[in-house]
């Protein structure tokens, strides 16, 4: 088709980027003029693959290590992201996504972009939006386990009504979280529209659920325009950088190891977790790779065990299939990594999509789970062994990972904006 110009707009981690840059390298590859619109702080990481970069507020630091904490906690991590991260900044990020979108030919969102259905609505841009995990569907029918309160799930035995209900009850008491949305419609000549963290994120053309169907099924109660697309994937921190050189020779020379990381938001506040993963390692006797990110705290004081190494970062793509287990926090990104590698894991959620995330992964018969108070060596020892010892968890992910390799979540993705267009 002729090229078209496509903004996608996103905002968070590197797990809230990076499915938008596989995407967008996917259509330049089709001859489109990709652009992504998100923080600043991703501006030379996304120019240097040649996609389009526009500045959208609200931009933060990564040095923030405070912010992130707040934005990691459980019981407030959700709650703390929307009404002090994000809309806030709503005016500003409407102004910036308006002059981003003035010479596009389709918006892409992310959920988080609650600028975007405005500026939609009031221009009148082709709109798709899209979801990194199955719990921004909200599903009666496939309900997702709240980070605040992952007991409730327990209720969920007792059919869609209950689902129904503990929804519904949820929506009445975030209502008010969203009000900055309405006022700015308001005064945009904007109807009110449906409640913008629920149905009013999903554009009534397209909404790319851009995640595995194994991580997902379609239910009743999607939005019936969407599309399941498969995980695109893209994990370099830097164009060009694979493993150290330090880190081919540690997995070159043993068996596979243990490989624990926290993701690229978790690891700020990663309290002891890595202290607790290096004795549990050590107690099991076996190789492990720490991926501790770049925050100081997260260096352990004194030596590593014997055969226990640290490293900031590595692709998950080419680290995760020389592991024998998986240690992660639940993140979708990372998660889809962990399910494509073939290899059990074990996930320690935080906050967000991350508890619904390891119910999944453990429905599908790859994981088992400890929760952050639970992660303690002698636990992590314990779970650890069960993983290893039991050989049903092996060939499960080794059976879930062959079916998601052979998933194109980029292709489908850009098939689909491609048949909007």
């Amino acid at each position: 088709m002729a090229p078209k110009r496509i903004l996608m707009a996103t905002f968070g981690s590197f797990g809230d980027v990076h499915p938008y840059m596989a995407v967008a390298l996917g259509l330049q590859s089709r001859g489109h003029r990709a652009t992504i619109a998100t923080s600043a702080l991703y501006k030379s990481k996304i120019e240097a693959e040649g996609i389009g970069f526009h500045a959208v507020r609200p931009d933060f630091s990564p040095e923030d290590t405070g912010i992130l904490k707040l934005a990691m906690d459980r019981r407030k991590g959700t709650e703390y992201v929307l009404r002090e991260m994000v809309l806030p900044h709503l005016r500003g990020s409407y102004e910036d996504l308006a002059e981003a979108a003035a010479h596009a030919d389709l918006l892409l969102t992310h959920p988080l972009i609650f600028a975007g259905p405005m500026i939609a609505q009031k221009t009148g841009l082709r709109w798709a939006s899209s979801v990194l995990a199955p719990l921004s569907f909200l599903s009666i029918y496939d309900p997702p386990v709240p980070a605040p309160a992952p007991w409730l799930a327990k209720l969920y035995r007792l059919g869609p009504p209950m689902s129904r209900l503990i929804i519904g009850l949820a929506r009445l008491g975030i209502r008010s979280w969203s009000d900055p949305v309405r006022q700015l419609r308001a005064e945009l000549g904007l109807p009110p529209g449906a409640d913008p963290i629920f149905e009013g994120q999903h554009s009534p053309d397209l909404v790319l659920a851009m995640f595995s169907p194994l991580l997902g099924a379609p239910q009743p109660d999607w939005p019936p325009n969407t599309r399941v697309t498969g995980f695109p994937f893209y994990d370099r921190l830097d164009k060009g950088v694979a493993l150290a050189p330090e880190l081919a020779q540690f997995l070159d020379a043993g068996p596979p190891p243990i490989v624990f990381t926290l993701g690229s938001s978790a690891v700020m506040a990663a309290g002891d977790f890595y202290q607790q993963s290096a004795a549990a390692a050590a107690s099991l006797g076996r190789r492990a790779v720490l991926l501790v990110g770049r925050e100081p705290a997260n260096r352990l004081a004194g030596s590593l065990p014997h055969g226990v190494v640290a490293f900031d970062y590595a692709p998950f793509s080419e680290i995760f299939p020389r592991a024998a287990v998986i240690v992660h926090q639940g993140g979708v990104g990372t998660t889809a990594q962990a399910l494509r590698s073939g290899r059990p894991m074990l996930v320690v959620p935080f906050s967000h999509d991350q508890p619904d995330n390891a119910a999944r992964a453990i429905r599908l018969g790859v994981a088992r789970q400890l929760s952050r108070a639970q992660y303690k060596a002698h636990r992590v020892t314990a779970e650890l062994g069960a993983l290893l010892d039991d050989s049903r968890y092996t060939a499960t992910a080794a059976q879930v990972g062959r079916r998601i390799q052979l998933e194109d979540g980029v292709s489908a993705a850009c098939d689909a904006l491609e048949q909007l267009l």
